[in-house]
Order: C-alpha cells, then sequence, then structure tokens
C-alpha cells in the first residue's frame, strides 16, 4: 500500500501524487552566490530518523505541504 500523505486541503492522499522537495540549509560559510546555488541544488542533507519536509501537491490541489516523516519507516507524524 502507498504512504498516505495528509493534505490541509484535500485530505489524506497517496504518496504519487506528490513532489518532494527537500527543506535546504546553505551553510553560512558559502558566501560565493555561486557555490550557495550549488549546495542548495545538489548537497542534500539525506538523515536517517525524523525530519521535515516540503512535498508539493502535484496531482492535487497544487499547494504545498509541510510534513515530518521518519526516513527509516516513512512514517509521517505530523503534517501541516
Amino acid at each position: 500500500m502507498s504512504i498516505q500523505i495528509s493534505c490541509p486541503h484535500c485530505g489524506p492522499r497517496p504518496m504519487e501524487e506528490f513532489l518532494f522537495g527537500e527543506i535546504p540549509v546553505t551553510p553560512d560559510s558559502l558566501t560565493d552566490p555561486r557555490d550557495r546555488d550549488l549546495d542548495r541544488g545538489f548537497m542534500h542533507q539525506n538523515p536517517e530518523g525524523p525530519t521535515v519536509e516540503r512535498w508539493f501537491h502535484l496531482y492535487g490541489c497544487r499547494r504545498w505541504c509541510t510534513v515530518e516523516r521518519d526516513t527509516r519507516t516513512d512514517e509521517i507524524t505530523e503534517a501541516g
């Protein structure tokens, strides 16, 4: 069964309706704009455990949802 994401506008929907977007954190030590863009675009954190993520409801309301998901189990513990 597919992972369900609770969209605040559409209710519980299958994960396949969404696009994933990690909330980027760029180190303050990177001051060059090109280096910051490169880091933001390609250097993903990929943490193990609970993490806050952004999901875009592409095949629904076309709005962003903030979700807390445990990457070890894919359990969604909080959505908003």
